[in-house]
């Protein structure tokens, strides 16, 4: 995807609508000189100019960093920081949300955000499926620890047994009907008191869980329909108050698209079409963004089917040195042997650390995500519908 005019992310807001959507002369100035309806401008620039930020320091991170973890992480946390700058416009401007277009663009985006909690389920399922496949990681540390005891034939067959069933763990099971596919695990409301016994969070979702027949690319799907920038005419009839809409809205589905693309989900995959928009500020740190992702996926995805986690790559990449490694021994082993097995010990004991410290505050951020989502969804409902009930 060609990358977009740099000017773009210099250009003064009100400069930038009236570029962009080719609104009279006149009626912007009168929308901006109307101190008394109109929406604070700093206010919508300083959401524009947040996202841009946010999004231009993750598309210029190293290829080390990109798509680990880490940068995952820095992702999820870029979301809430603008999720909750969006909130406060929201709050700022209530008497506003009921009016008409603007009740509609909003409630387009509560649709959209509802349908972001099922990816949020399964993104949380992607983060137990692989510490599943820790646990497997774990056996053939400890069976090929040379430090701890002599490594012989036994070990070397316990080591195989996990490496066999690690890789069969490790198949696309989108097909499967495992238990991933159905478990009925959310990021829903706390546990209200009736049932003691059971955990928080772990009550349905507004959603609900994901059901056997569910796709993640389905689902990205039906939040990318019909996402459009607003006309010149919604942007002055919504004081603005459009543009910040689509923009969390392509935000939403953005990190959405990156999320399912790292990490292993029901029936993922790349191919939603999207043209990411040109006119705006983020949207050329969002171009880098997804030419970055799809370049990882033609490199890597014709044998990964979990996710382009790069911890995941690691993971792929360290148990077939090791599965070729054991499956080759031959005992007594020699000193070659013993310093090659020794490496890939150490290499897969880093990506199994890097795992075991990163991915519970990885699901928190997730719950997190989920929890801002439901919360800022259910305010905006609620005002609205109080707004609307007759007296």
């Amino acid at each position: 995807m060609p990358s977009t005019d740099n000017q773009s992310l210099s250009l003064p807001f009100a400069s930038f609508r009236r570029s962009i959507f080719s609104v009279r002369s006149d009626q912007v100035h009168s929308m901006e000189t109307n101190s008394d309806s109109g929406v604070p401008e700093t206010e919508l620039e300083s959401f524009q100019k947040q996202v841009s930020d946010r999004f231009h320091a993750l598309s210029a991170v190293s290829a080390e960093e990109f798509l680990s973890i880490t940068w995952i992480q820095k992702l999820l946390d870029a979301f809430l920081s603008c999720q909750e700058e969006f909130r406060v416009i929201l709050c700022n401007n209530k008497a506003r949300l009921s009016k008409p277009p603007l009740d509609r663009v909003v409630s387009e985006y509560f649709e959209r955000s509802i349908k972001a909690l099922d990816i949020c389920n399964a993104t949380r399922d992607g983060i137990e499926k692989i510490r599943l496949w820790q646990k497997h990681l774990e056996i053939i540390l400890c069976a090929l620890d040379s430090q701890q005891r002599m490594i012989g034939e036994g070990q070397f067959r316990r080591a195989r047994k996990a490496l066999m069933d690690l890789a069969l763990m490790m198949l696309d099971e989108k097909e499967s009907g495992s238990v991933f596919s159905h478990r009925n695990r959310s990021f829903g409301r706390q546990n209200t008191g009736k049932d003691p016994h059971r955990k928080p969070g772990h009550s349905r979702s507004l959603s609900w869980s994901v059901s056997r027949s569910w796709s993640a690319t389905k689902q990205l799907q039906l939040i990318s329909n019909n996402l459009f920038p607003p006309r010149g005419n919604e942007i002055l009839a919504t004081n603005g108050l459009a543009i910040p809409v689509f923009t969390m809205s392509y935000v939403l589905m953005f990190v959405l698209w990156a999320l399912v693309a790292a990490i292993p989900c029901q029936d993922r995959g790349l191919q939603i079409h999207f043209s990411i928009p040109r006119q705006f500020s983020w949207g050329t740190p969002l171009i880098l963004l997804h030419d970055r992702i799809v370049e990882e996926s033609k490199k890597r995805d014709r044998r990964n089917s979990n996710g382009l986690l790069k911890e995941i790559y690691q993971i792929e990449k360290c148990t077939r040195h090791m599965t070729d490694m054991v499956d080759s021994a031959q005992f007594p082993l020699k000193e070659e042997q013993k310093e090659e097995v020794g490496q890939g010990v150490q290499e897969l004991s880093q990506v199994f650390d890097v795992c075991k410290k990163g991915l519970d505050p990885l699901e928190r951020q997730v719950r997190e995500v989920f929890q801002k989502i439901m919360s800022c969804r259910t305010e905006g409902l609620e005002f609205l519908s109080r707004v609307n009930k007759p007296e």
